[in-house]
């Protein structure tokens, strides 16, 4: 219990619940509904402890010291507490989302912890590896951090009983999104610091984890391929990696693309009637953007 206080304590945005709500609202007027139902408000909780329990499992992974400018929970608890209290919150969601008896969300939800897990397995066999495709990037993408904003979305709107091909669209909103959102996180990876990140910076780089900031760079730079090929075995060659990163163009092209995304979630919203639960959807889109002004 101590453990997973810590991590609830530390903030965060809470994104997920809060895009849960906003569906729920959006979607519940197109079918009369004044009130937000217990499925919606618990969906929103379990989508929170999902969330919450990847990020201590991914801090164990990532040997992370760091997390909301706090120690994570292995450092303070260790890495035997802080896996069973990940796989303690996994488990405690899977049973609330069995409890609310919706056979398409649960299928919904549970392909989402499968998707973590294919994430992490994507990462761990692609690190150092300067041949990395943009398309590979975006697919880890979506199983790490996009699958799990799509099915918020598509889930509130299930539940608010709307039509498929408007619960399929809330999907691709949060798809859509979802990659933008990691996006932008990896774009600050390069440009905040490590008081700002909450956690040391450039850290995925210094993993050997490449991200869009770097696989657009590497198109311009061989000799950062060099370096990230020599995982960083001398002395100032991560700060070199990152200059070059920096210089060469990558940063804006990733930004870009985080546009390129957000149009497209944006698009996905014209299926709602105009209300303020809408524009609310529309400015958590430029709220994500501009977390790299």
């Amino acid at each position: 219990m101590s453990a997973a206080e810590q991590i609830f304590g530390a903030g965060g945005k809470r994104l997920r619940p809060a895009l849960v709500f906003l569906v729920s609202r959006a979607t519940a007027e197109l079918v009369g509904l004044k009130e937000l139902t217990t499925k919606h408000r618990r969906l929103a909780e379990i989508i929170e402890m999902i969330h919450t329990a990847s990020l201590i499992h991914d801090d164990v992974l990532d040997e992370s010291d760091m997390r909301r400018g706090q120690e994570t929970v292995h450092q303070l608890y260790g890495t035997r507490v802080a896996v069973l209290a990940g796989d303690f919150m996994f488990a405690q969601s899977s049973w609330y989302l069995a409890n609310l008896e919706n056979l398409e969300v649960i299928k919904l939800i549970s392909q989402v912890i499968k998707d973590f897990a294919s994430g992490e397995i994507k990462q761990a066999s692609s690190l150092f590896d300067c041949d990395l495709e943009l398309e590979e990037y975006l697919i880890k993408s979506y199983y790490k951090t996009a699958s799990l904003i799509a099915a918020s979305t598509k889930g509130a709107a299930i539940f608010s009983g709307v039509d498929g091909s408007l619960s399929k669209q809330m999907y691709e909103y949060g798809r859509n999104l979802g990659l933008s959102f990691q996006i932008v996180d990896d774009i600050l990876d390069f440009t905040q610091s490590a008081e700002q990140l909450g956690k040391p910076a450039a850290s995925d780089l210094a993993k050997g984890n490449l991200t869009a900031p770097v696989i657009f760079a590497l198109e311009k730079e061989p000799k950062l391929r060099e370096i990230i090929e020599s995982e960083f075995c001398e002395t100032g060659s991560l700060d070199e990696a990152i200059k070059l990163v920096k210089t060469s163009g990558g940063i804006e092209e990733a930004q870009e693309l985080a546009k390129e995304k957000a149009n497209l979630a944006i698009h996905n919203l014209h299926c709602l009637p105009r209300s303020p639960f809408r524009v609310a959807l529309e400015d958590m889109v430029m709220f994500n953007l501009e977390r790299f002004v």
